[in-house]
């Protein structure tokens, strides 16, 4: 039985991170130099006109007129107690409702740049053959995974280094739509990467 306690600090961290009115929050280090949960990536800058990949943000990824807050706006966390059966209830409808979000389909075999995270997926102890990239650190590992239309699966043209994942990176590629399930989550998008970088940007502190 999931607590109700255990919800409400699940629902806090992702709609802090995910559904914030305010403008996303840019990655930053602990003083140690490792992220933390929930850190994003500085956005991409405006491309210029000779660029092969068009930069894109995670925000391109989600449909004008989907809104992710109407779900947990019918949501009344505080009313739940501890081992209420309703909170086990809201977390498989939350997880109905994202696992079906709705993608961008004007991104069908566009050429792309985006930074996100690794989470491996295959590999042979090695070298990581495919991944999942998602938006903020500990998506998919440390907090359930986010909707669909915020996680990409990609399929690299060289293997990445075993110790890449959940590293930061810029990938470069040709997005396609399509549903792609994976013990980590389920992507709405898929990235055929012609190139992985590592993402070694200055990160604001």
């Amino acid at each position: 039985m999931i607590e109700a306690q255990f919800l409400r600090a699940v629902f806090g961290a992702i709609a802090a991170v995910l559904l914030s009115a305010a403008p996303l929050p840019v990655a930053a280090q602990a003083a140690d130099g490792d992220y933390r949960v929930g850190d994003r990536l500085a956005s991409p800058a405006k491309p210029g006109k000779a660029a092969a990949y068009r930069e894109i943000s995670w925000d391109d990824l989600i449909p004008a007129d989907w809104n992710p807050e109407r779900f947990l706006a019918e949501l009344d966390l505080d009313t739940l107690e501890d081992n209420d059966p309703r909170a086990s209830e809201a977390m498989r409808r939350m997880r109905e409702e994202w696992d079906r979000a709705p993608v961008v389909e004007r991104l069908s075999g566009a050429r792309v740049r985006i930074p996100g995270f690794v989470v491996a997926l295959e590999g042979d102890g090695g070298a990581i053959r495919e991944f999942l990239l998602v938006p903020y650190f500990g998506a998919c590992v440390h907090v359930p995974p986010p909707p669909a239309n915020q996680l990409i699966h990609v399929l690299p043209a060289k293997p990445l280094p075993a110790d890449w994942n959940m590293m930061p990176v810029w990938v470069n590629g040709v997005m396609a739509i399509g549903r792609v399930d994976s013990e980590m989550g389920r992507a709405g998008y898929q990235l055929r990467a012609v190139a992985v970088e590592e993402y070694k940007e200055p990160l604001p502190r």
